[in-house]
């Protein structure tokens, strides 16, 4: 008995074959394109010995970002022709809310690229390393938004985030930098473990990390104590919640806005949002639907937060990039009342206010850049005193997009408030509607202190030293304020595309 067992023992083992899954490549070419991008930039710079051409960097990020986007409209074509589908073993989800955050991300990208260019000459920071980091970042942002699986989110939100913590430190020898990168890593990494344990909880709960699969073993099974799965999605909105800057998980964004390099601290907020609510967004909707009313007042509570503190600290601030990051609080918690909506239109609605939003503050960041000057230290409100007497076309720009931040009539801003406002009066939320409105009006006083600094004259004797104003700055100004300005007047493309986007599958 024993020598047989022994002889058994000895016997090679034959494992199954390994089921690898199918990929297919179209269905993640917009992140693949800036993947390529990236290691295309990293090729080239290993292989020539001089790293001083900041302008083919830029062009290589822009060529990324147009084939992620023209990737992005065939997806879209595919999506409107066949309808939404599942690839690579339903881990991705191709549908038009994937779309429109890739298209989203695509255009932060070349706006991105633009405003640091100057910015990277300006400082003697002409390697590749900067628009590497800006497209691996990009591309995770893309990733959350296509993610059909927890697992698969959380690994686009570290692709996301690590890019991220070292741009904050790009500028290595100021000080500031470099302790905004510390902080932004180590309450990050915090935020990821509790992200990780919500997700072990809802495997724990439900059995599963897919989106579908947990959306439908909730609206199939009745559980009498679902304290663990409370518990989970509880830790999976504190770790998206870190990513959105909503109150009370906002601490780093006033340092980590501040002390970053100021095209970073514009993408953060741009790209570093559209992730974070792509991933809120895509797990309430997809996941959680039959929590509503257990989510729900949650996310209104975190959206009255949001709004109050970041409405009113903004006020406060003598800073302008601390004052900018308070305002990405506010707004984080308009994007909060479409969710708490739970509804069609307010899906749609938060995909237009992150749309219109990040060309607003893109475009406010790159005249942050400027005016911050060699150095990128004098951002004190009080350095915008007198700007409109040397730039008059650039303080004119800043004042559109400031006014456009604050909600005023004929700007994208204003149809973005009015549309999540819309979605919280549909779906009787009267008191968040009001909060929200009245947030809105503490918060335009922000606003309105910098456009009266930059219309008074300087004062007797002071010279305000002329902003140059190079041309990939101007490109992207223009372009932000063509499309603040269009939009306001002509907003039925954009709102129509976001409509479309909330095929959710």
């Amino acid at each position: 008995m024993i020598t047989a067992l022994l002889a058994q023992a000895s016997q090679p083992t034959r494992l199954p074959p390994l089921q690898l899954p199918k990929v297919q490549y179209s269905a993640i070419l917009p992140e693949l394109a800036l993947v390529v991008g990236a290691l295309v930039l990293l090729m080239v710079w290993s292989l020539v010995r001089s790293r001083s051409r900041a302008g083919i960097n830029t062009a290589i990020t822009i060529a990324a970002a147009a084939v992620s986007l023209v990737g992005s409209w065939h997806l879209w074509a595919d999506i409107d022709k066949h309808g939404p589908r599942t690839a690579i073993s339903g881990a991705i989800v191709v549908d038009g809310f994937s779309v429109f955050i890739a298209v989203l991300v695509g255009f932060a990208i070349i706006l991105g690229a633009l405003i640091s260019d100057a910015y990277l000459r300006r400082e003697q920071m002409e390697g590749p390393e900067f628009q590497v980091l800006l497209l691996l970042s990009a591309s995770g942002a893309m990733l959350m938004a296509a993610s059909n699986d927890l697992i698969l989110l959380f690994l686009g939100l570290e692709i996301l985030s690590l890019p991220l913590y070292i741009l904050a430190g790009y500028y290595r020898s100021r000080e500031v930098s470099r302790e905004a990168a510390m902080k932004y890593f180590l309450l990050g990494a915090f935020s990821s473990a509790l992200f990780l344990y919500g997700i072990a909880m809802v495997y724990g709960a439900t059995g599963s990390t897919n989106l579908p699969e947990i959306a439908s073993w909730l609206a199939t099974n009745v559980v009498t104590s679902n304290g663990v799965m409370l518990a989970g999605m509880a830790l999976l909105v504190v770790g998206l919640g870190f990513k959105v800057a909503a109150v009370p998980f906002h601490a780093w964004t006033p340092d980590v806005y501040q002390g970053a390099p100021t095209p970073v601290t514009g993408f953060m907020a741009a790209v570093a949002k559209a992730g974070g609510f792509a991933g809120l967004l895509r797990v309430f909707f997809s996941a959680l639907p039959v929590l509503r009313l257990d989510w729900q007042p949650l996310i209104w509570a975190l959206a009255v937060l949001t709004l109050v503190v970041g409405s009113v600290l903004a006020v406060v601030q003598t800073d302008i990039k601390r004052m900018l990051a308070y305002s990405s609080i506010s707004h984080a918690g308009y994007v909060l009342i479409g969710l708490q909506a739970a509804s069609k239109e307010g899906l749609a609605a938060s995909l237009f206010y992150l749309f219109v939003y990040s060309f607003m503050v893109l475009g406010s960041f790159a005249v942050v850049t400027l005016v911050g000057r060699k150095g990128d230290r004098a951002h004190d409100l009080a350095g915008y005193r007198g700007v409109a007497s040397s730039r008059p076309g650039l303080a004119l720009t800043f004042t559109v997009f400031l006014m456009a931040q604050a909600g005023v009539p004929f700007t994208s801003g204003l149809l973005a408030k009015f549309y999540v406002i819309k979605a919280a009066v549909d779906s009787h939320s009267y008191a968040l509607a009001i909060i929200g409105m009245l947030a809105a009006a503490i918060g335009a006083f922000a606003y309105l202190r910098v456009v009266i600094l930059m219309y008074t004259p300087p004062a007797e004797g002071e010279q305000v030293k002329r902003l140059a104003l190079p041309r990939t700055t101007g490109i992207a100004l223009a372009a932000a304020l063509a499309f603040t300005l269009v939009v306001g007047f002509f907003p039925s493309p954009v709102i129509d595309f976001a409509r479309h986007a909330t095929l959710l599958f």
